[in-house]
Order: structure tokens, then sequence, then C-alpha cells
């Protein structure tokens, strides 16, 4: 960290802002008319009982093809087909997204904004995965100046290109950011481009928003 204090908290969504689809199992499951239990793959939470994440976190598949897998195999589950993750979030979170929010990263962007400094999304498939009417069922998402989504630009992070869009798009310096994302290879690709970054953990999200937090001189404690 350096002595300056940062001006844009650049924040990842799946797993940073959302909760990830793993800890929301049973929702899913209730949403669906499932039996508890049935959705069983706890991804980051228990990397050992989780091979194909195992697999995209070696880089043998990517994020995309991971959910896509899970979401076909969870349509069969309900006798449907489904060949895409914007139906599994859809039909498993879209009634209420503000359900699935962190309450740990809306008090993080409160303090944010509130103390005067910016906000960004960068994420990789916002609306691919959630659908292009979520934004309005979430208030909080009028908080950030900016979302870069690779819905629609097709950059994909850890390109470096995705990091340098949202820079100069607020016209800031890239140690002027913290980027939040909990893919190391995404946190990677910010440290590549000169951003200052926070590697979250999905099992410790107070902690890691405390991490980013400090870069603004600010704490939700």
């Amino acid at each position: 960290m350096t002595g300056k204090l940062a001006k844009v908290l650049v924040l990842d969504f799946g797993g940073v802002i959302s909760k990830t689809m793993f800890e929301t199992h049973r929702l899913t499951e209730s949403a669906l008319g499932l039996a508890e239990g049935t959705l069983d793959w706890p991804g980051p939470f228990d990397p050992a009982r989780d091979p194909l994440w195992q697999k995209m976190q070696a880089d043998e598949i990517s994020e995309r093809d991971y959910w896509h897998i899970r979401a076909a195999e969870t349509g069969r589950l309900v006798g449907e087909e489904w060949t895409d993750m914007q139906t599994f979030v859809i039909r498993s979170r879209g009634a209420d997204p503000d359900a699935v929010i962190r309450p740990e990263a809306r008090k993080a962007i409160d303090l944010v904004a509130d103390a005067g400094f910016r906000l960004a999304i960068l994420s990789n498939e916002l609306d691919l995965f959630y659908g292009k009417d979520f934004r309005t069922k979430l208030p909080l998402l009028d908080r950030f100046e900016l979302v870069s989504d690779a819905t629609y630009t097709g950059i994909l992070k850890p390109d470096p290109r995705a990091y340098r869009t949202v820079i100069e798009a607020l016209g800031v310096e890239p140690d002027d950011c913290v980027f939040v994302d909990d893919q190391l290879r995404n946190v990677k690709g910010g440290d590549a481009v000169g951003m200052r970054t926070v590697h979250f953990d999905v099992t410790a999200p107070f902690q890691s928003y405390e991490q980013a937090l400090a870069h603004f001189g600010l704490s939700a404690q």
C-alpha cells in the first residue's frame, strides 16, 4: 500500500458484491423445487470435493466453462435443458437479486461513496449471467460511476485492456484504483497494470473488504 489514499474502488461483481452460487444452494433448491442438499458442489469452500472447480483453478477450463457445466447439470435436475448461465441465475435468484448482495459489500460501498470516493465495477459477465434487467432491480448499483462489462466489451480479465478501459474512462492513474476480485488470475491482471489489488476471500468477506477500505483510510468496524 502506498502512502496516499486511493481514489477509486473497482469491484468484481459475482462473489465480491453478490454472494456466490455456492453460498446460496439452499435458496436455489427452494426456488427450483429441489430437495435440500441436492446441490453439493462447494467450489472454493471445499475444493477437494469439487474436481471441476480444481480444473478451473488450474486453467484447464475457463470460469465461464465451469458455470456453463453447472448450469446444464442443474437444468437437467428440473427436466430442462439450460445452455447458458443466465437461465440458471435468473431462475435461482432473479426474483429478488437484492437478497443475495453481501451485507459487507453494501456497507463498504456506502462507506466509500459517502466519503467522496469513486466506485466502478469491472466484470467478465455481469449481464451475460444475470440478464439485462438485473441492474434495474438493484438500487445499490446507482452508486457506481462506471460499469465495465465484458458481456459487451468482449475483453475478459485478466487481459490488460480490460483494466485499462476502466482506468482511462475514469481519467485516473492505475495506482489510484483498488481492484478487488475473488479470482487470483484476475487479481494478477490488476497487478500487471499497476493497480492496487485485493484478492477477495469468499470465505472471509468482512476481512477482505477491510483490506480494501484501508486504502481509503476507512473501516467498517
